[in-house]
């Protein structure tokens, strides 16, 4: 969109670790060498992420060391005694103390996950967030980062080259003839929908997307600003020309806002909470049995995966059929 590639289902930034994967996708895309430096606002207040020696200088003055920082947050974990922490609130409070949950976490997660409080959340969703003690504004620690130059339709089209590709056609409709098209069917839709809900519905987190055109060069500065205040419907806001360096009189950004699941939308997010996961482990049982379709991705193992993870499973599993 006038000249700008923009990243339709939020931001995409690829990193891993794996050489493997890494060698993989290089195949098909050259990457750049962005890196993942979000800023996070709370009322007029501009932070730095992941949680890092920035975020404490900030967050509390004077604060310029890791001692510092490392005693500021022991004594505001020993003030709310969490020993082993049973919910997101107390996983938060014991990995960065209660200012930083309260100003940048609190409202953003529960805004991620429908006004669900933090302390109804389960503590493995917070596990994922990065806390250091540098000068290190690197949100991802992995070898290899980056964006694909020219975006990643390339990749997409270069993996289904001389493949007969079928769009906005419904599995569901004509069920029986896709499921005896071929020995084998790889099946990545919603697991619980495949086996017609026979144990209950899964559950789900959708966004909503509104992007628009800005009349001028550069609109925040930075690809990625996160909005952790409750009271601001959206999560974030992502300026595209930022992640490839693009070069227009014009931007264009997209607001993001985390919003329920209901039919006929698309589904994103698995909510791996102990009810989900218990009726999970029942369609996992059925899937285990079947022996012409492969289950995979996000929606048919309902499990949260990042792009590398699921190149990775995709490679591992084809390894498996082929031999």
């Amino acid at each position: 969109m006038n000249g700008i590639n923009v990243h339709k289902y939020g931001a995409h930034i690829f990193h891993t670790n794996d050489k493997e994967v890494w060698d993989y996708l290089n195949q098909f895309a050259e990457f750049n060498r962005y890196t993942n430096s979000p800023v996070a606002i709370y009322k007029d207040e501009l932070y730095n992420l992941p949680f890092n020696m920035n975020t404490f200088y900030k967050m509390w003055g004077g604060c310029k060391t890791p001692e510092e920082a490392k005693k500021i947050i022991e004594k505001q974990r020993n003030n709310e005694n969490v020993q082993n922490p049973k919910n997101l609130e107390e996983q938060a409070i014991n990995l960065v103390g209660r200012d930083i949950y309260a100003k940048l976490v609190k409202g953003y997660t529960e805004k991620q996950w429908g006004g669900k409080k933090c302390s109804e959340l389960p503590s493995f969703i917070i596990k994922r967030l990065p806390v250091r003690f540098t000068y290190d504004n690197n949100y991802f620690n992995d070898k290899y980062q980056g964006i694909p130059i020219g975006g990643y339709t390339q990749i997409i089209e270069k993996l289904l080259k001389n493949v007969k590709v079928k769009l906005n056609t419904n599995f569901f409709t004509d069920r029986e003839k896709w499921e005896n098209i071929a020995n084998k069917i790889v099946y990545t839709g919603m697991i619980d929908k495949y086996y017609g809900y026979c144990y209950g519905k899964l559950e789900y987190r959708s966004l909503k997307f509104e992007s628009e055109i800005k009349n001028i060069e550069n609109f925040q500065g930075n690809a990625v600003i996160n909005y952790t205040e409750n009271k601001i419907p959206y999560t974030r806001i992502i300026e595209h020309k930022h992640f490839e360096n693009t070069k227009t009189n014009k931007t264009i950004i997209t607001k993001e806002y985390p919003i329920k699941y209901k039919e006929n939308e698309e589904p994103y997010y698995p909510i791996n909470d102990d009810k989900n996961s218990k009726i999970y482990k029942k369609y996992e049982k059925l899937a285990k049995n079947e022996e012409n379709i492969i289950f995979g991705g996000r929606l048919a193992k309902y499990k949260y995966y990042d792009m590398w993870e699921t190149i990775k499973e995709a490679l591992k599993t084809a390894k498996n059929e082929i031999n």
